[in-house]
């Protein structure tokens, strides 16, 4: 794979036994993806197949795994300015404005008053918020605060922006919406995202591929391509085809 992308190798993740337990619990197991510069890959899976476990490794919160973690050809080692995330819980705070929370992902930047200023008004207006800058998280609805989120993760330019179900608490019409926009954003700027979500109509209709795994110990089952022309139309018969398949896989995993 190209040197300038995402690669995990062998990657394993056990919970120590807790008091009472023979053994401990394995979580991941030797899960290998390569993953290319500007690529948008959805992971699917039930719950306990630790798609989040493996987001949270990637961001570098937990170090204590197997295998190895390759960015641009350099193990990561903790968290770091190149890998951004959005999740389920917008996660703003309420005492600052929109402008405010966004420029918050610029804190250790290394970047002048003026150069932080303009990228933060820029990247709100990418999720279309420019008249809400002002505006304090209570006065957004649910999708509002999820763009100011998407904003946030992406204002110093990430070489991957992983989204932990970041549309899991809203309501079905908003999350089409959002859905929508994350395609063009991910289309206008083309950084690597990486979805984890329970949904499989939003991993075809967003993904380049879909990851499905499977748990117990959590690893892969199969990687699909997604080889259908953007935008994608939720109706055509090929996109059903392709998301009846993956649901075949949850069917017959039990």
């Amino acid at each position: 794979m190209p040197s300038n992308g995402l690669s995990l190798q062998h990657l394993s993740k056990q919970y120590l036994p807790q008091p009472g337990q023979a053994r401990g619990l394995q979580v991941l197991d030797n899960i290998d993806l390569d993953i290319a510069p500007g690529e948008f890959v959805s992971i699917v899976g039930a719950s306990g197949c630790g798609k989040s476990t493996l987001l949270r490794l990637i961001l570098g919160l937990d170090g204590d795994y197997q295998g190895r973690i390759l960015l641009d050809g350099r193990a990561i080692s903790g968290t770091g300015l190149e890998r951004g995330i959005v999740f389920q819980d917008h996660r703003l705070f309420p005492w600052l404005t929109v402008e405010q929370n966004v420029a918050v992902g610029l804190k250790n930047a290394p970047l002048t008053a003026a150069q932080k200023h303009d990228a933060v008004r820029a990247h709100i207006a990418l999720v279309g918020l420019e008249s809400f800058a002002q505006a304090y998280p209570r006065q957004l609805s649910g999708g509002m605060a999820q763009r100011v989120a998407i904003a946030r993760g992406l204002v110093n330019r990430p070489s991957v922006l992983l989204l932990d179900e970041p549309f899991g608490a809203l309501d079905a019409l908003t999350r089409t919406r959002l859905q929508n926009e994350l395609q063009r954003i991910w289309e206008q700027e083309r950084i690597t995202m990486i979805l984890v979500t329970h949904d499989v109509d939003e991993a075809v209709f967003l993904g380049d591929r879909v990851v499905v795994m499977q748990p117990d110990p959590g690893r892969i089952r199969r990687v699909l391509d997604i080889d259908l022309p953007r935008p994608r139309a939720r109706s055509s018969a090929a996109f059903i085809a392709l998301r009846d398949d993956l649901l075949g896989d949850f069917i017959d995993s039990h």
